[in-house]
């Protein structure tokens, strides 16, 4: 990665129409519909984008769109890059950076996890208030990383307390249930035996998912303020562990997530 590549990346993309966005958004597994809340969309497929990596997940569709949310012009990522699909993290992370070289001031994250916290049901929204980089690695590791940002980040508050304030708040205007804890990010793509989830609880993990770190690193290396929501989709209960089926993890993300869009759209509105 080098600095003209970003360049070009955003060039392409400003002549596309990607005009001074706002907010940057990450759409999770199975979190694709807040799309269809975008005004005047402008569509940039990952394959024609220079650069970029591409989505390989089937349920990741691969685009980034560029529009209005509540009067913000804001460029959303659907579909998203993970480690067990084979990239680096500078791969997974390019896209942040790329959004940051457009112009965003603030980013939004989504993403579906397992609960640890048992008091944590199929379908609840978890504000992340802290995370666990359990993926053997950091998206600042490289060479020439200074000439991004400091080499050393401070991941005292990696996520940002006035917009975690402001979720929630509309989650208590609005009447939806927002847990609070913190997620612990492991590469995946097989999922947790009970005495990985056992050792996730002691070391103080309330939700499990295979994303949303890397990200944030390089946000705090940005110093890009963010928040970020998991969509409990299974249930990690070590003394009850039931065979995971794929495709209700989509079905209960698919079902969470209009609270969620009413979460990011009313949190955009005020930023």
């Amino acid at each position: 990665m080098t600095k003209q590549q970003l360049h070009e990346t955003a060039a392409y993309l400003k002549s596309k129409g990607f005009e001074s966005p706002e907010v940057g958004i990450v759409l999770g597994t199975g979190l694709g519909k807040l799309v269809d809340e975008i005004e005047n969309p402008i569509v940039a497929h990952y394959n024609h984008i220079p650069f970029f990596p591409l989505a390989t997940v089937e349920f990741h569709t691969g685009k980034l769109i560029y529009g209005e949310i509540e009067g913000k012009k804001v460029v959303v990522m659907q579909g998203r890059f993970h480690l067990y699909e084979g990239y680096d993290f500078i791969d997974i992370t390019y896209p942040i950076r790329a959004m940051h070289e457009l112009g965003i001031k603030k980013l939004l994250i989504s993403n579906a996890a397992g609960s640890v916290n048992l008091d944590f049901k199929k379908g609840d929204l978890m504000m992340i208030e802290d995370h666990i980089n359990l993926q053997g690695g950091s998206p600042l590791a490289f060479k020439g990383v200074s000439e991004f940002g400091d080499r050393f980040v401070d991941m005292s508050e990696p996520y940002d307390l006035e917009m975690c304030k402001a979720l929630a708040k509309i989650a208590d205007e609005e009447n939806i249930t927002l847990q609070k804890g913190v997620y612990a990010s492991v590469v995946g793509p097989q999922l947790e035996t009970k005495a990985e989830y056992r050792y996730l609880k002691i070391i103080g993990a309330d939700a499990v998912g295979m994303s949303t770190v890397p990200e944030v690193i390089v946000a705090n290396h940005l110093r890009l303020p963010i928040a970020a929501i998991s969509v409990i989709t299974d249930e990690g209960d070590p003394d009850n562990l039931q065979p995971i089926d794929i495709q209700e993890i989509i079905k209960i993300a698919g079902e969470a997530e209009p609270k969620m869009i009413t979460l990011f759209k009313k949190l955009i509105k005020q930023l």
